[in-house]
């Protein structure tokens, strides 16, 4: 009877699982995609041996997204020509475009960061500089997590830049000695927050947090965006955040997607799950407590975004992707970025763009807490900010359709994808277990 009445109270928390918590449904553009593909006339002249390469003409895909100056502009990865025709044995620079639309782009005709004869020649030759996701700072530096790769290992390479264009690399997020020095990582999302239109590094609990890693996701934190140190568990071990599913379409392994962003609802992240049924990349949703970014409140059971149109199933990459990078909030509406097939670049977004005005709505802008100076969520500042998104998050909770069931803590909902809830992943009420007991 105990136990019973534990899961029930259990239960009565996951239902408290707010509707409305995902950034969803995403749908492609009438027309415009792809919106970035190869071009085999734009040339580059190499600074490690001074040749000359035709360094996009191969693939272009797995772009990052910001919002500057009232344009998007995106960072994506292009392929030369050069070495054998298998993943991963290109090189790989960045390029930049710029969009006053999102969907139409212009690009720059050389790459922005690229492997050179400086500090991280070691990291990046021959492999390149990989898969960007980019944010931006309180003081509006760009900060970049890409991966370096030399055809040996890959690092979480950090750069930064005031204007897009010039960067300065500072080396591996985890550092180069000790066991994460040794460690082959990738992938990392910086956790942001919504203000005037951009997505910018937020504070929680005074420390910035960057989601990292593909086939388990982990955490780490950082005072100053650049120098990154993994959250362990008392054994010294980096803490598992998100993990495969069997049968799901992250079932073969979860990887970091675009930066997540920190919400009334909590650190909502966009992930990309690999199936081990077919080896297809879809993006998920996971939602995280907002003052305890390792601890999973939600995860979709189904994809947001599923490889489904042509191009996003031919090219190098054949079993399809659809693997997000770049998130920015744009013209009354989400924009998602993603590598298709790894061959191109395609964009989707929230099509109910009432939806994403109400999202926005209801987020606690940090309007106020700027005109005091408070520069941070997290203590007392994150809870009365979360206190004043309350009635609407209960507005929210208040369009909840579905059914709760109670032996899975899983709240199926209509628009076609679930909520998973493990009811180890939450912490149950004390006045509700009280009151049950």
């Amino acid at each position: 009877m105990r136990r019973l009445v534990i899961l029930l109270a259990a239960g009565l928390w996951a239902a408290d699982i707010p509707s409305g918590w995902e950034i969803a449904p995403f749908t492609r553009p009438a027309e415009g995609n792809p919106v970035i593909a190869p071009l085999p006339e734009t040339v580059f002249r190499n600074p490690v041996d001074g040749g000359t390469v035709r360094w996009e003409s191969l693939h272009t895909f797995n772009p990052a997204a910001v919002v500057r100056g009232g344009k998007v502009y995106v960072l994506y990865r292009a392929e030369d020509d050069t070495g054998e025709m298998r993943i991963g044995l290109h090189t790989s620079r960045l390029g930049l475009a710029e969009s006053a639309d999102g969907i139409h782009f212009t690009r720059r005709p050389e790459p922005v960061l690229y492997p050179a004869n400086d500090s991280e020649k070691e990291r990046e030759w021959p492999g390149g500089c990989e898969d960007p996701r980019i944010v931006e700072s309180e003081d509006g530096t760009y900060v970049l997590t890409y991966t370096q790769w030399n055809r040996r290992k890959t690092d979480v390479g950090i750069a930064t830049s005031r204007d897009l264009v010039h960067w300065t690399k500072h080396g591996p997020a985890l550092g180069t000695v000790g066991k994460y020095g040794a460690l082959s990582y990738k992938s990392a999302g910086i956790v942001t927050r919504l203000a005037g239109g951009r997505l910018v590094a937020a504070r929680v609990g005074g420390k910035y947090w960057m989601y990292w890693g593909e086939g388990t996701v982990r955490l780490a934190t950082s005072e100053d965006l650049i120098h990154w140190r993994p959250v362990e568990d008392a054994r010294g071990e980096p803490v598992a955040v998100l993990s495969k599913r069997a049968g799901r379409f992250d079932s073969s392994f979860p990887e970091v997607g675009p930066p997540p962003v920190l919400t009334e609802h909590g650190i909502v992240a966009i992930y990309n799950g690999r199936n081990a049924a077919d080896g297809a990349y879809a993006a998920g949703e996971a939602l995280f407590a907002a003052d305890d970014p390792a601890r999973l409140i939600a995860r979709t059971d189904a994809p947001v975004l599923r490889p489904e149109m042509a191009w996003e199933k031919t090219g190098q990459y054949a079993a399809g992707t659809t693997f997000a990078e770049g998130l920015v909030w744009f013209g009354g509406r989400w924009l998602l970025y993603y590598g298709a097939a790894d061959s191109l670049v395609g964009v989707a977004q929230v099509h109910d763009l009432q939806a994403g005005a109400d999202w926005v709505a209801e987020y606690p802008t940090p309007t106020a807490r700027e005109e005091r100076g408070d520069g941070e969520w997290g203590g007392g500042d994150l809870a009365a900010a979360l206190e004043v998104g309350a009635e609407a998050g209960m507005r929210s909770r208040s369009r909840r359709s579905g059914l709760l069931s109670l032996s899975g803590l899983c709240l199926r909902r209509s628009r076609g994808f679930g909520i998973s809830a493990d009811a180890r992943s939450h912490r149950v009420r004390p006045a509700i277990l009280a009151a049950a007991l």
